[in-house]
């Protein structure tokens, strides 16, 4: 895994919650900021995921390759998602679904490099 590529898209992802926190109060449907921020994270997970099964071999403990494995396969699903979700849901409430899927990426993310230090 690179790590300053997963500092990288935890603060992305930090960013992407506030700005969607931000839409939220303000009542503001999804733009093409709150979709760029999204398909930077999107870009940012799909290098770890690529890294992270190339080198798998790194992690010798099974349940914790296990879980390595499924963050790594079910992180690029949560902006894809959430942003689908936005531009359908024509409401404040589409906002909250994009800030709660950006903090469970960077909450998900930085527990993969967790995993990644612990077996370095």
């Amino acid at each position: 895994m690179i790590e300053p590529l997963t500092y990288a898209v935890v603060g992305a992802s930090a960013i992407l919650c506030v700005v969607a926190i931000w839409y939220a109060v303000r009542d503001r449907l999804i733009d093409d900021l709150l979709l760029l921020l999204a398909g930077l994270v999107e870009l940012g997970l799909v290098v770890l995921l690529v890294g992270g099964l190339l080198d798998l071999g790194h992690i010798t403990d099974s349940a914790e390759r296990a879980t390595f494995v499924a963050y790594l396969v079910s992180l690029p699903v949560i902006p894809v998602g959430t942003a689908f979700l936005a531009i359908k849901e024509k409401s404040r409430w589409a906002m909250g679904a994009v800030a709660v899927g950006a903090f469970a990426v960077a909450v998900m993310t930085a527990r993969l490099l967790q995993i990644w230090v612990s077996y370095g």
